[in-house]
């Protein structure tokens, strides 16, 4: 283990004797890193969430691209097929529903009393605040309610 063979007379030096337990304690503080590198399963952890946020990002953004385009073909396939009168009527149909959704949302405005409207304000930047949670339990109950469901087809 000695870098100094036994047959060597002479004593190492002090200064070769600093030398070698300062090499020997850099490589010791490497190897105690490289562990605790391993051992830190929150840092690893972290950044495994990392790459999967990053993956799912760009997964996310490449299928909105295809969805996006797929209902833009579908879209003019739609209109290329469809008669005009049909075309014309839907898009007064559209129109209509529009405004009438927006006078019922007015409505529903001038007449839901401040206290409710308060409330609901409430809930929804509870909601927004809890978002993930409340994400995840739903698609868990989601599951839930469709594995009962198959359960009871068997």
């Amino acid at each position: 283990m000695s870098q100094y063979s036994r047959s060597d007379t002479s004593a190492p030096r002090p200064e070769e004797l600093r030398k070698a337990v300062a090499h020997t304690r850099e490589k010791l503080g490497q190897t105690v890193e490289a562990l605790a590198a391993k051992v830190d399963g929150k840092s690893q952890a972290m950044e495994k969430a990392a790459d999967l946020r990053t993956h799912a990002v760009a997964k996310a953004a490449t299928l909105t691209g295809q969805l996006r385009e797929t209902a833009e073909h579908a879209a003019r396939l739609a209109k290329d097929k469809a008669p005009d009168p049909a075309v014309d009527k839907a898009a007064h149909a559209a129109a209509q529903l529009r405004s009438t959704a927006a006078r019922v949302g007015q409505l529903a405005a001038e007449r839901t009393p401040d206290l409710v409207a308060d409330k609901v304000g409430q809930g929804a930047s509870a909601a927004r605040a809890y978002r993930t949670p409340l994400l995840v339990g739903f698609a868990a109950l989601g599951v839930l309610l469709l594995v009962r469901r198959s359960r009871r087809h068997r």
